[in-house]
């Protein structure tokens, strides 16, 4: 097994990615909306990645965020709320905003089993600041650091609960970048004491089973490279400050944060000390090289993988997907 994750070029696998992925055996996948048109398409898909090698609990992951970041959409699929929503319901209730949140991840989550997948890129951690890129905007669950942190741990709670992994990002914090990372590389200079906002909700969910980097360079810790890339910011900062010891995976490697051959980037990241670099866009060249330069997984990389994915064995919750939205609505009715 390599430590990628890769995309898909299509509804369904080409000739020439089932002999790649059979060849390559990548950890995982990831799938956008240019892979999805609707249920039965879709299992049809998912089950297809799984016989390739066989896995029963291979990661199979998607940004189904809601709001404006969502692969699976209506009127195949509803939509779900941004971040906003809770933040907006935790200022007047805040038990109510927890719970709303936990639901949401729970149907989330029913109705990604549903279709196969097994990983959701979400919750975000990142605290919004003023004037910051609206990259993250109402994605973010607040601008307390708490608050993001309390609503995040339900998320993945509700995630989990419906059988899916979360993912938690963008580590070690996205919050104040003035620029998209998806469009240019973001330079913050804030001071480390500042950072600590940034660094406190994900301390808090230390124990999530997973986490994304971010494409930011962070001049109080390492002024030379992105977050992605440093074995300063992911040592000291991520796995130390932070306490995080998941699995560690890369934003996307085609994000025009970063610079080199797409190749070179997931072998620095993985040099630097990432367990899995993301390739998102189904590039079959891009593919082939991630897969020449880099070395099987690392046996410690293997068991955060192994063990991030043994949080969904087994787990179910009988709540049907209709009363767990009626639930969630009736509580952000209140905001």
């Amino acid at each position: 097994m390599i430590p990628a994750i890769f995309g898909l070029s299509g509804l369904t696998l080409t000739d020439n990615e089932r002999a790649f992925f059979r060849d390559s055996d990548p950890a995982g996948y990831i799938l956008f909306g240019r892979n999805i048109e609707n249920r039965e398409q879709l299992r049809r898909l998912t089950d297809d990645l799984r016989s390739l090698d066989g896995r029963s609990n291979l990661p199979i992951l998607i940004d189904q965020e809601g709001g404006r970041v969502a692969r699976m959409k209506s009127p195949e699929w509803p939509d779900f709320p941004s971040g906003a929503a809770f933040d907006a319901l935790y200022e007047r209730a805040p038990a109510s905003a927890i719970e709303a949140a936990r639901l949401n991840a729970m149907a989330l989550a029913v109705m990604l089993a549903e279709v196969g997948i097994t990983v959701d890129c979400l919750p975000l951690l990142d605290v919004r600041q003023p004037g910051a890129s609206d990259v993250i905007g109402d994605r973010a669950l607040g601008s307390e650091p708490m608050r993001v942190a309390a609503l995040g741990r339900a998320i993945l709670s509700g995630l989990q609960a419906g059988g899916v992994v979360g993912i938690v990002k963008h580590i070690p914090g996205h919050g104040r970048a003035m620029a998209d990372s998806h469009e240019a590389l973001p330079v913050v200079s804030a001071l480390d004491r500042d950072l600590q906002t940034d660094l406190a909700p994900f301390a808090a969910l230390r124990d999530a089973a997973m986490a994304m980097t971010c494409h930011v360079v962070f001049e109080a810790w390492d002024p030379d490279r992105p977050a992605t890339l440093s074995p300063l910011v992911i040592d000291s900062v991520i796995r130390q400050r932070i306490g995080f010891h998941g699995l560690l995976m890369t934003d996307d490697l085609d994000m025009k944060a970063l610079s080199g051959d797409v190749p070179s980037r997931a072998a620095d990241a993985i040099a630097a000390g990432c367990d899995i670099a993301l390739n998102c866009w189904g590039k079959m060249d891009d593919m082939i090289g991630i897969a020449k330069a880099l070395d099987p997984i690392s046996m410690i990389s293997l068991a955060r993988l192994e063990g991030a994915m043994d949080r969904i064995a087994g787990a179910h919750d009988p709540r049907q997907f209709a009363t767990l939205v009626d639930q969630r609505d009736a509580l952000l009715a209140v905001a």
